[in-house]
Protein backbone atom coordinates (compact mmCIF):
# COMPACT_ATOMS: atom_id res chain seq x y z
CA UNK A 1 0.00 0.00 0.00
CA UNK A 2 3.02 2.35 0.75
CA UNK A 3 4.18 1.84 -2.62
CA UNK A 4 0.36 2.55 -3.91
CA UNK A 5 0.36 5.83 -2.47
CA UNK A 6 3.59 6.79 -3.21
CA UNK A 7 2.64 6.39 -6.93
CA UNK A 8 -0.69 8.15 -6.49
CA UNK A 9 1.46 11.48 -5.16
CA UNK A 10 3.80 11.35 -7.87
CA UNK A 11 1.23 10.83 -10.70
CA UNK A 12 -1.08 13.61 -9.16
CA UNK A 13 2.06 16.10 -9.20
CA UNK A 14 2.75 15.06 -12.49
CA UNK A 15 -0.75 15.54 -13.77
CA UNK A 16 0.26 19.27 -15.00
CA UNK A 17 3.82 18.79 -16.34
CA UNK A 18 3.93 18.11 -20.11
CA UNK A 19 4.82 14.71 -20.99
CA UNK A 20 8.67 15.34 -22.01
CA UNK A 21 9.32 17.17 -18.92
CA UNK A 22 8.80 13.78 -17.22
CA UNK A 23 12.28 12.96 -15.97
CA UNK A 24 14.91 13.49 -12.60
CA UNK A 25 16.35 17.08 -12.26
CA UNK A 26 20.56 16.94 -11.94
CA UNK A 27 22.11 18.61 -9.15
CA UNK A 28 22.29 21.88 -10.55
CA UNK A 29 18.74 21.66 -12.11
CA UNK A 30 17.75 20.80 -8.85
CA UNK A 31 19.12 24.10 -7.19
CA UNK A 32 17.88 25.87 -10.12
CA UNK A 33 14.19 24.41 -10.17
CA UNK A 34 14.08 25.20 -5.93
CA UNK A 35 15.64 29.01 -6.66
CA UNK A 36 13.22 29.46 -9.62
CA UNK A 37 9.80 27.97 -7.53
CA UNK A 38 10.82 30.83 -4.46
CA UNK A 39 10.58 33.24 -6.91
CA UNK A 40 7.12 32.23 -7.76
CA UNK A 41 3.54 33.63 -6.20
CA UNK A 42 1.74 30.61 -5.46
CA UNK A 43 -1.67 32.82 -5.12
CA UNK A 44 -1.71 33.58 -8.91
CA UNK A 45 -2.52 30.48 -10.91
CA UNK A 46 -0.71 31.61 -14.19
CA UNK A 47 2.56 31.30 -11.45
CA UNK A 48 0.86 28.22 -9.35
CA UNK A 49 1.18 26.10 -13.06
CA UNK A 50 4.76 26.81 -13.32
CA UNK A 51 4.93 25.88 -9.53
CA UNK A 52 3.04 22.45 -9.83
CA UNK A 53 5.53 21.51 -13.05
CA UNK A 54 8.71 22.69 -10.87
CA UNK A 55 7.06 20.25 -7.97
CA UNK A 56 6.63 17.30 -10.53
CA UNK A 57 10.06 17.35 -11.72
CA UNK A 58 11.47 17.57 -8.23
CA UNK A 59 8.79 14.84 -7.19
CA UNK A 60 10.66 12.19 -9.18
CA UNK A 61 13.87 12.76 -6.81
CA UNK A 62 14.92 10.25 -4.49
CA UNK A 63 13.86 10.14 -0.53
CA UNK A 64 15.56 12.56 1.38
CA UNK A 65 17.75 11.00 4.08
CA UNK A 66 16.93 13.16 7.54
CA UNK A 67 20.48 14.87 7.23
CA UNK A 68 19.16 16.06 3.63
CA UNK A 69 16.02 17.48 4.90
CA UNK A 70 17.63 19.77 7.43
CA UNK A 71 20.27 20.65 4.79
CA UNK A 72 17.81 21.49 2.23
CA UNK A 73 15.32 23.32 5.11
CA UNK A 74 18.81 25.52 5.44
CA UNK A 75 18.79 26.77 2.01
CA UNK A 76 15.25 26.71 1.84
CA UNK A 77 15.34 29.59 4.53
CA UNK A 78 18.13 31.25 3.78
CA UNK A 79 17.26 31.88 0.54
CA UNK A 80 13.79 33.06 1.18
CA UNK A 81 15.82 35.47 4.31
CA UNK A 82 17.38 37.05 1.21
CA UNK A 83 14.59 37.44 -1.00
CA UNK A 84 12.30 39.00 2.14
CA UNK A 85 10.60 42.38 1.52
CA UNK A 86 11.60 44.85 4.42
CA UNK A 87 9.90 47.85 5.82
CA UNK A 88 11.35 51.21 7.01
CA UNK A 89 11.66 50.63 10.95
CA UNK A 90 10.48 54.50 12.03
CA UNK A 91 7.00 55.04 12.80
CA UNK A 92 4.60 56.48 10.27
CA UNK A 93 2.92 56.05 6.71
CA UNK A 94 4.29 53.97 3.65
CA UNK A 95 3.53 52.65 0.55
CA UNK A 96 3.70 48.87 -0.28
CA UNK A 97 4.09 49.79 -3.56
CA UNK A 98 5.69 53.24 -4.26
CA UNK A 99 4.85 54.41 -7.81
CA UNK A 100 7.13 53.21 -9.98
CA UNK A 101 7.12 56.41 -12.40
CA UNK A 102 6.71 59.83 -11.48
CA UNK A 103 3.06 60.58 -11.45
CA UNK A 104 2.11 57.24 -11.08
CA UNK A 105 -0.19 55.93 -7.88
CA UNK A 106 1.44 55.04 -4.65
CA UNK A 107 -0.53 51.82 -3.40
CA UNK A 108 -0.61 50.29 -0.07
CA UNK A 109 -0.77 52.39 2.31
CA UNK A 110 -0.11 51.15 6.07
CA UNK A 111 1.15 52.85 9.23
CA UNK A 112 3.92 51.63 10.97
CA UNK A 113 3.52 52.30 15.10
CA UNK A 114 3.27 50.69 18.72
CA UNK A 115 6.91 49.75 19.91
CA UNK A 116 9.25 49.93 17.11
CA UNK A 117 12.49 49.06 18.66
CA UNK A 118 12.17 46.16 20.89
CA UNK A 119 9.02 45.04 19.87
CA UNK A 120 7.50 41.79 21.97
CA UNK A 121 4.66 40.96 19.56
CA UNK A 122 3.45 41.57 15.99
CA UNK A 123 -0.17 43.09 15.29
CA UNK A 124 -2.05 43.78 12.80
CA UNK A 125 -4.66 46.31 13.58
CA UNK A 126 -7.49 46.86 10.85
CA UNK A 127 -9.29 50.43 10.35
CA UNK A 128 -13.16 50.71 9.99
CA UNK A 129 -15.45 52.02 7.38
CA UNK A 130 -17.26 50.62 4.82
CA UNK A 131 -18.49 51.79 1.28
CA UNK A 132 -16.26 54.67 0.12
CA UNK A 133 -15.47 55.42 4.10
CA UNK A 134 -12.34 54.05 6.26
CA UNK A 135 -8.77 55.09 6.91
CA UNK A 136 -5.50 53.17 8.55
CA UNK A 137 -4.96 56.70 10.94
CA UNK A 138 -8.29 56.11 12.39
CA UNK A 139 -7.04 52.28 14.02
CA UNK A 140 -4.03 54.40 14.50
CA UNK A 141 -5.60 56.51 16.56
CA UNK A 142 -7.36 53.82 18.67
CA UNK A 143 -5.27 50.98 19.40
CA UNK A 144 -2.21 52.08 19.29
CA UNK A 145 -1.18 53.58 23.17
CA UNK A 146 -2.60 49.82 23.96
CA UNK A 147 -0.30 48.03 21.52
CA UNK A 148 2.95 50.67 22.85
CA UNK A 149 2.23 49.66 26.86
CA UNK A 150 1.65 45.89 25.59
CA UNK A 151 5.08 46.53 23.54
CA UNK A 152 3.64 44.81 20.48
CA UNK A 153 4.96 46.45 17.12
CA UNK A 154 1.27 47.90 15.38
CA UNK A 155 1.20 47.65 11.65
CA UNK A 156 -2.04 49.66 10.29
CA UNK A 157 -2.86 48.43 6.99
CA UNK A 158 -5.54 50.54 4.84
CA UNK A 159 -7.72 48.37 2.65
CA UNK A 160 -7.09 48.49 -1.36
CA UNK A 161 -10.49 49.72 -2.25
CA UNK A 162 -13.47 51.24 0.39
CA UNK A 163 -15.81 48.54 0.15
CA UNK A 164 -18.43 47.54 2.94
CA UNK A 165 -16.56 44.37 2.85
CA UNK A 166 -12.71 46.07 2.37
CA UNK A 167 -10.80 43.50 4.08
CA UNK A 168 -11.62 40.43 1.62
CA UNK A 169 -12.14 42.70 -1.31
CA UNK A 170 -9.49 43.33 -3.98
CA UNK A 171 -6.55 41.97 -2.80
CA UNK A 172 -6.59 43.46 1.23
CA UNK A 173 -6.18 40.05 2.58
CA UNK A 174 -2.72 39.43 0.41
CA UNK A 175 -1.73 42.77 1.26
CA UNK A 176 -2.47 41.83 4.89
CA UNK A 177 -0.38 38.90 4.48
CA UNK A 178 2.26 40.40 2.96
CA UNK A 179 2.34 43.12 5.53
CA UNK A 180 2.90 40.37 8.12
CA UNK A 181 5.67 38.70 6.04
CA UNK A 182 7.99 42.19 5.93
CA UNK A 183 7.56 43.01 9.47
CA UNK A 184 8.05 39.65 10.68
CA UNK A 185 11.65 40.03 8.15
CA UNK A 186 11.81 43.57 9.52
CA UNK A 187 11.77 43.14 12.56
CA UNK A 188 13.75 40.58 15.72
CA UNK A 189 9.72 38.79 16.07
CA UNK A 190 8.29 35.70 17.22
CA UNK A 191 6.31 34.44 14.15
CA UNK A 192 4.38 32.46 17.02
CA UNK A 193 2.96 36.15 18.70
CA UNK A 194 1.20 37.51 15.72
CA UNK A 195 -2.55 39.53 16.18
CA UNK A 196 -5.32 40.65 14.58
CA UNK A 197 -7.70 43.36 15.85
CA UNK A 198 -9.61 46.04 14.62
CA UNK A 199 -12.76 47.82 15.07
CA UNK A 200 -16.35 48.10 13.25
CA UNK A 201 -15.22 46.43 9.84
CA UNK A 202 -12.03 46.32 11.42
CA UNK A 203 -13.35 43.56 13.74
CA UNK A 204 -15.32 41.69 10.46
CA UNK A 205 -11.85 41.66 9.14
CA UNK A 206 -10.47 40.49 12.40
CA UNK A 207 -12.82 37.34 12.32
CA UNK A 208 -12.64 36.25 8.55
CA UNK A 209 -8.88 37.15 8.15
CA UNK A 210 -8.33 35.53 11.69
CA UNK A 211 -10.24 32.41 10.69
CA UNK A 212 -8.68 32.10 6.98
CA UNK A 213 -5.46 31.94 8.25
CA UNK A 214 -5.67 30.73 11.82
CA UNK A 215 -2.31 28.72 11.54
CA UNK A 216 -0.51 32.09 11.46
CA UNK A 217 -1.71 33.78 14.26
CA UNK A 218 -1.77 33.59 18.16
CA UNK A 219 -4.70 35.51 19.13
CA UNK A 220 -7.90 37.39 17.48
CA UNK A 221 -9.64 40.47 19.11
CA UNK A 222 -12.66 41.76 16.70
CA UNK A 223 -14.33 44.80 18.53
CA UNK A 224 -17.71 45.65 17.77
CA UNK A 225 -17.29 43.77 14.46
CA UNK A 226 -19.01 40.42 13.83
CA UNK A 227 -18.79 37.69 10.66
CA UNK A 228 -21.18 37.70 8.41
CA UNK A 229 -24.39 36.43 9.40
CA UNK A 230 -26.63 34.20 7.69
CA UNK A 231 -30.64 34.93 8.11
CA UNK A 232 -33.70 33.18 8.01
CA UNK A 233 -37.26 34.47 6.07
CA UNK A 234 -37.89 35.96 9.28
CA UNK A 235 -34.52 37.95 9.35
CA UNK A 236 -33.33 36.08 12.37
CA UNK A 237 -29.29 34.77 12.48
CA UNK A 238 -29.22 31.33 12.05
CA UNK A 239 -25.62 31.21 11.21
CA UNK A 240 -22.58 32.53 10.31
CA UNK A 241 -20.77 32.60 6.84
CA UNK A 242 -18.86 29.24 5.87
CA UNK A 243 -14.95 29.02 6.71
CA UNK A 244 -15.41 30.80 10.15
CA UNK A 245 -16.09 29.43 13.15
CA UNK A 246 -15.04 25.88 12.33
CA UNK A 247 -11.60 27.12 11.69
CA UNK A 248 -11.00 28.73 15.07
CA UNK A 249 -10.61 25.65 17.17
CA UNK A 250 -7.25 26.66 17.45
CA UNK A 251 -6.90 30.04 17.90
CA UNK A 252 -8.36 32.28 21.14
CA UNK A 253 -10.09 34.82 20.17
CA UNK A 254 -11.37 37.69 22.28
CA UNK A 255 -14.76 39.56 21.09
CA UNK A 256 -16.41 42.55 22.38
CA UNK A 257 -19.47 43.26 21.49
CA UNK A 258 -22.16 46.16 22.75
CA UNK A 259 -25.66 45.29 23.46
CA UNK A 260 -27.19 48.67 21.78
CA UNK A 261 -24.69 49.19 19.06
CA UNK A 262 -26.66 51.05 15.89
CA UNK A 263 -23.98 49.79 13.40
CA UNK A 264 -23.17 46.54 14.22
CA UNK A 265 -26.00 44.98 16.48
CA UNK A 266 -25.34 42.35 18.22
CA UNK A 267 -27.37 39.72 16.91
CA UNK A 268 -24.44 38.39 14.78
CA UNK A 269 -21.99 38.20 17.73
CA UNK A 270 -24.38 36.27 20.02
CA UNK A 271 -25.15 33.87 17.09
CA UNK A 272 -21.06 33.29 16.38
CA UNK A 273 -20.65 32.95 20.00
CA UNK A 274 -22.80 30.46 20.57
CA UNK A 275 -21.89 28.61 17.66
CA UNK A 276 -18.21 28.54 19.14
CA UNK A 277 -19.61 27.37 22.39
CA UNK A 278 -21.26 24.35 20.19
CA UNK A 279 -18.03 23.61 18.14
CA UNK A 280 -16.31 23.62 21.17
CA UNK A 281 -18.86 20.54 22.80
CA UNK A 282 -18.35 18.68 19.08
CA UNK A 283 -14.40 19.03 18.40
CA UNK A 284 -12.87 20.42 21.80
CA UNK A 285 -10.65 23.55 21.65
CA UNK A 286 -11.94 27.17 21.06
CA UNK A 287 -10.72 29.40 23.42
CA UNK A 288 -13.17 32.51 23.66
CA UNK A 289 -14.43 35.06 25.23
CA UNK A 290 -17.69 36.84 24.30
CA UNK A 291 -17.85 40.35 26.41
CA UNK A 292 -20.77 42.43 25.68
CA UNK A 293 -21.37 45.65 28.51
CA UNK A 294 -24.66 47.68 28.09
CA UNK A 295 -25.19 51.28 26.47
CA UNK A 296 -21.79 51.68 24.68
CA UNK A 297 -23.15 51.97 20.96
CA UNK A 298 -20.62 51.95 18.79
CA UNK A 299 -17.85 52.93 21.10
CA UNK A 300 -14.81 51.07 22.46
CA UNK A 301 -14.96 48.51 25.05
CA UNK A 302 -14.45 49.93 28.63
CA UNK A 303 -10.93 50.64 29.08
CA UNK A 304 -10.27 50.90 25.47
CA UNK A 305 -8.38 48.37 22.71
CA UNK A 306 -6.05 48.31 26.32
CA UNK A 307 -8.53 46.24 28.13
CA UNK A 308 -9.34 44.18 25.10
CA UNK A 309 -6.03 43.44 23.90
CA UNK A 310 -4.86 42.60 27.40
CA UNK A 311 -6.47 39.63 27.39
CA UNK A 312 -4.09 38.06 24.81
CA UNK A 313 -1.29 39.48 26.03
CA UNK A 314 0.70 35.93 27.33
CA UNK A 315 -0.90 33.97 24.04
CA UNK A 316 1.25 32.00 21.54
CA UNK A 317 0.60 30.08 18.46
CA UNK A 318 -0.19 26.46 18.46
CA UNK A 319 0.99 25.91 15.43
CA UNK A 320 1.22 22.01 15.45
CA UNK A 321 -2.15 21.38 17.06
CA UNK A 322 -2.94 17.69 17.28
CA UNK A 323 -6.83 18.60 16.26
CA UNK A 324 -7.00 20.57 13.22
CA UNK A 325 -10.71 21.70 11.95
CA UNK A 326 -10.81 23.29 8.65
CA UNK A 327 -13.39 24.85 6.32
CA UNK A 328 -11.39 25.86 3.19
CA UNK A 329 -12.79 29.08 1.71
CA UNK A 330 -10.04 30.59 -0.37
CA UNK A 331 -8.82 28.68 -3.70
CA UNK A 332 -5.37 29.98 -3.16
CA UNK A 333 -5.03 28.79 0.85
CA UNK A 334 -4.04 25.45 0.66
CA UNK A 335 -1.83 24.36 3.68
CA UNK A 336 -3.81 24.88 6.79
CA UNK A 337 -1.69 23.58 9.94
CA UNK A 338 -0.38 20.43 8.43
CA UNK A 339 -3.11 19.49 5.99
CA UNK A 340 -2.53 20.29 2.49
CA UNK A 341 -5.24 20.19 -0.88
CA UNK A 342 -4.41 22.12 -3.98
CA UNK A 343 -8.11 22.45 -4.85
CA UNK A 344 -9.58 23.00 -1.48
CA UNK A 345 -13.45 22.95 -1.99
CA UNK A 346 -15.63 25.38 -0.83
CA UNK A 347 -17.94 24.50 1.70
CA UNK A 348 -16.39 21.31 3.09
CA UNK A 349 -15.29 20.97 7.03
CA UNK A 350 -12.16 18.60 7.57
CA UNK A 351 -11.14 17.52 10.75
CA UNK A 352 -8.01 15.70 11.33
CA UNK A 353 -6.43 14.24 14.53
CA UNK A 354 -2.87 12.74 15.35
CA UNK A 355 -2.74 9.91 17.60
CA UNK A 356 0.87 9.92 18.48
CA UNK A 357 1.03 7.26 20.77
CA UNK A 358 -0.49 5.05 18.06
CA UNK A 359 1.07 6.20 15.55
CA UNK A 360 -2.00 7.16 13.29
CA UNK A 361 -4.11 9.78 11.85
CA UNK A 362 -7.84 9.98 11.26
CA UNK A 363 -9.24 12.43 8.77
CA UNK A 364 -13.06 12.72 8.32
CA UNK A 365 -13.74 14.90 5.31
CA UNK A 366 -18.02 15.94 4.30
CA UNK A 367 -17.06 16.44 0.67
CA UNK A 368 -14.96 15.14 -2.03
CA UNK A 369 -11.65 14.91 -0.47
CA UNK A 370 -9.48 14.51 -3.78
CA UNK A 371 -6.06 15.55 -3.71
CA UNK A 372 -6.52 16.20 0.06
CA UNK A 373 -3.28 15.40 2.23
CA UNK A 374 -1.48 15.15 5.50
CA UNK A 375 1.82 16.85 6.22
CA UNK A 376 3.62 14.87 8.58
CA UNK A 377 7.66 14.92 9.98
CA UNK A 378 9.09 14.13 13.36
CA UNK A 379 7.30 16.29 15.81
CA UNK A 380 3.99 14.91 14.68
CA UNK A 381 4.60 11.04 14.25
CA UNK A 382 7.41 8.57 14.17
CA UNK A 383 8.34 8.31 10.44
CA UNK A 384 10.63 5.33 11.56
CA UNK A 385 7.96 3.22 12.22
CA UNK A 386 4.99 2.34 10.20
CA UNK A 387 2.13 5.26 9.76
CA UNK A 388 -1.76 4.26 9.38
CA UNK A 389 -3.41 7.05 8.09
CA UNK A 390 -7.23 6.76 8.18
CA UNK A 391 -9.85 8.79 5.59
CA UNK A 392 -13.08 7.65 7.74
CA UNK A 393 -12.98 4.00 8.60
CA UNK A 394 -10.77 3.21 5.86
CA UNK A 395 -7.20 3.21 6.50
CA UNK A 396 -5.67 4.87 3.10
CA UNK A 397 -2.25 4.62 4.07
CA UNK A 398 0.02 2.28 6.26
CA UNK A 399 3.66 1.90 5.71
CA UNK A 400 6.54 4.64 6.01
CA UNK A 401 5.91 8.26 4.33
CA UNK A 402 9.27 9.33 1.59
CA UNK A 403 10.35 12.51 2.83
CA UNK A 404 10.63 14.18 -0.68
CA UNK A 405 12.05 17.71 -1.38
CA UNK A 406 8.57 18.87 -3.62
CA UNK A 407 6.97 18.38 -0.43
CA UNK A 408 9.62 20.12 1.29
CA UNK A 409 10.11 23.20 -0.97
CA UNK A 410 6.33 23.48 -1.37
CA UNK A 411 5.53 23.75 2.13
CA UNK A 412 8.27 25.89 3.25
CA UNK A 413 8.15 28.35 0.59
CA UNK A 414 5.50 30.08 2.74
CA UNK A 415 8.86 31.45 4.91
CA UNK A 416 7.13 29.50 8.01
CA UNK A 417 9.41 27.17 10.07
CA UNK A 418 7.14 26.02 11.83
CA UNK A 419 4.45 24.76 8.82
CA UNK A 420 7.58 23.18 6.86
CA UNK A 421 7.00 19.42 6.32
CA UNK A 422 9.59 17.04 4.55
CA UNK A 423 6.95 14.62 4.42
CA UNK A 424 3.10 13.98 2.93
CA UNK A 425 0.36 11.60 2.28
CA UNK A 426 -2.23 11.94 -0.14
CA UNK A 427 -5.87 10.73 1.44
CA UNK A 428 -7.60 10.49 -2.38
CA UNK A 429 -5.33 10.43 -5.17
Amino acid sequence: MPRLFALGLTLLALATAPAQDVKPLGAKETQDAVARYLTLDGRKESERDEQRKLLARLALAKELAPIDVKSWRDKVFKELAKRGRKLEQKPGAQWFWPAETKGGADRGLFIVGGETKKPKALMIGMHGGGVGSGDAWSAHGAMDSAAKELGWLAIYPEVLEKTERGWTDSGSEEFVLDLVEAALATWKLDRDRVFFSGHSMGGYGTWLLGAHHADLVAGLAPSAGAPTPVFDRAGKVIDIDHGVIPSLRNVPIRIYQSDDDPNVPPDANRAAAKLLEKARERWGGFDFEYWEVPNRQHDLAPGGFTALLAKLADRERDARPTKVVWQPILAWKRQFYWLYWETPKAHSTVVAEIDRAKNEVRVTCDRDASGLSVLLDETLVDLSKDVTVYLGDTAVFHGKPKRELATLLMTAARNDPALAYSARVVLAP
